[in-house]
């Protein structure tokens, strides 16, 4: 019963509609299972004049929780700035699954469940639904009228879908627009969304572009009966989407059909695999989970030789050589040299650890900001004459701390620098992969338009301060605006850092010419994160550069 009438014409249905027995549909869509619409229209007729409209919700284009939790692991779906190596340049690009299919057709369902069963800690969840094109006040009162084709491949900015899932695929961090269905206009705010592993695409035209093709590894085509289809649309458009019967069922037949048969349905030619009943077909999924298995497996077998392999050149290609110009060591003055003397000793109580430690972190963020460009300035003094002065040049400063010994720094900046912004980045290393990972992230808005000086309490091999540079280059900040700040230096690391980054400035107190098996400076400084917060780190606990670097 229920087929023969989803495949009525329009006219018959929309005659149907127009009848005082508005609600029998309830009854006739009435059935078993989440696509039934029972549940939906069982207690009221959205056309039923003496029933109040349903009080429309936002959708903000298939909005995905950041996380996904298994009954395995947690898997974060808003992704993440994958690792990098010495040249500051990704081992390998992101694995891009495509997901095409009809409306309704399940595509979502069929990316969660990839994504469940991938069992893969980093991945990203890209919506086509992010990237309809602004609409003109024209176009606007289409939509409002159903009059629009949201199905077309001209209503989608493909401009902007192929830069960005471009930048993905490189495993830079990107600003995906934020669609409102009910309003039919792109929200002011964008979401952010860093690399990964592995990015899902999908879309009803995720295949209808040719540059979008070039992007994908793996192309799937969602194949759903055309009336589960229409079902599920009915029900997603009505308690989503704040719209009615009569609007979906005149959309459906003027726009998403045509379109499918068109535009849509042709492009399971280009499909890899062909995935019948979408969620529901678990051989079809298993299939695809294993061949990206495979291809992820090679990515990192390549990677830890190529991890392996670059750190020991690093190790030995720069002994002897002269340190880089970007490096400005404080002059070692008798006072900074009795303050080191006391903050290395290790029979020094903590108190006066942190004391010292805080002189040391004052001077040296003084010693930074004289390397911020001055433009010059006249101002009149109280006496009524013109004093000649600088000034920053420009927009403004921010502190970005590496967790979580770098935090201890920000109290000295804001000591000196008045109302300065403030961003953290804490990074540890998977012990199954031994790659540094980004665990949190709080940057200032806008930061891009900032210098930034980055804070470290002491540098290593580089490892934490080349994927934190990396993460602030993700996010458009230029690299002759980035300051890296640390109480203690290691050559190597220096070294690391200029090569991969070299518009960088680096700024220290001291750089001590060794490191030891387990990447430690020496003679250096001990675990400062420690001996500042009086703690002792578990040894699965890698904070800072000083811990986590291998």
């Amino acid at each position: 019963m229920m087929r023969a009438l989803l495949k009525r014409d329009s006219i018959q249905a929309e005659h149907h509609l127009s009848t005082q027995n508005r609600c029998v549909w309830s009854v006739l869509f009435s059935g078993s299972g989440e696509d039934s619409l029972d549940g939906l229209l069982r207690h009221r007729c959205p056309l039923t004049p003496s029933i109040s409209p349903r009080k429309r919700t936002t959708s903000q284009s298939k909005t995905e929780p950041p996380l996904l939790r298994t009954n395995k692991r947690t898997i974060y779906t808003a992704g993440r700035p994958p690792w990098y190596n010495v040249t500051g340049t990704t081992f390998k690009e992101a694995f891009v699954i495509g997901l095409c299919g009809g409306s309704a057709s399940g595509k979502t369902t069929v990316a969660n469940k990839i994504i469940e069963a991938l069992d893969v800690p980093w991945v990203v969840l890209l919506s086509m639904d992010s990237f309809y094109k602004v609409l003109t006040k024209e176009e606007q009162e289409l939509a409002a009228r159903n009059e629009y084709n949201f199905d077309h491949p001209d209503a989608f900015d493909f401009e902007l879908l192929v830069t960005v899932l471009r930048k993905l695929k490189k495993g830079k961090s990107i600003k995906v627009p934020v669609y409102d269905f009910t309003s039919h206009s792109r929200r002011k705010e964008w979401k952010t969304v860093y690399g990964a592993n592995v990015v899902i695409f999908e879309g009803i035209l995720a295949f209808a572009n040719k540059d979008l093709l070039k992007l994908l590894d793996m192309k799937v085509f969602v194949d759903t009966d055309s009336d589960i289809r229409l079902v599920r649309r009915l029900k997603r458009d009505i308690t989503e989407r704040g719209r009615d019967i009569t609007g979906v069922i005149k959309q459906y037949n003027k726009f998403v059909k045509p379109a499918f048969e068109q535009y849509i349905e042709p492009t399971v030619q280009v499909a890899d695999i062909v995935v019948p009943r979408g969620g529901e077909n678990f051989v079809a999924l298993d299939l695809i989970v294993q061949h990206v298995h495979s291809q992820l497996e090679k990515v990192c077998q390549n990677k830890g030789f190529a991890l392996v392999n670059a750190e020991s050149a690093l190790a030995s290609a720069h002994q002897g050589q002269p340190l880089p110009k970007t490096l400005s060591v404080m002059e070692s003055t008798p006072q900074v040299r009795g303050m080191h003397t006391i903050i290395r000793n290790k029979e020094t109580n903590r108190d006066e650890f942190i004391f010292y430690s805080k002189r040391l972190m004052r001077l040296l963020i003084e010693h930074a900001l004289s390397f911020l460009p001055l433009k010059p300035v006249s101002v009149e003094t109280p006496q009524g004459t013109i004093y000649e002065g600088k000034r920053l040049s420009g927009k403004r400063i921010s502190g970005v701390s590496i967790l979580r010994a770098g935090e201890t720094m920000e109290q000295a900046l804001m000591a000196v620098c008045k109302d300065i912004r403030l961003g953290k980045i804490l990074i540890q290393t998977n012990h199954d992969t031994g790659e540094p990972e980004l665990h949190y992230l709080r940057l200032p808005k806008d930061i891009s338009e900032d210098y930034v000086i980055l804070m470290d309490s002491t540098v290593s091999t580089g490892a934490a301060a080349l994927m934190a540079i990396r993460v602030l280059l993700d996010h458009d900040v230029q690299e002759d605006k980035i300051f890296l700040l640390s109480l203690l230096m290691a050559e190597m690391g220096v070294h690391s850092v200029a090569y991969a980054f070299p518009k960088v400035r680096i700024i220290t107190t001291a750089v001590d010419k060794k490191v030891n098996d387990e990447f430690h400076i020496i003679p250096g400084i001990g675990n400062f994160g420690d001996r500042y917060f009086g703690t002792d780190a578990p040894s699965d606990w890698y904070e800072s550069d000083e811990g986590m670097d291998y």
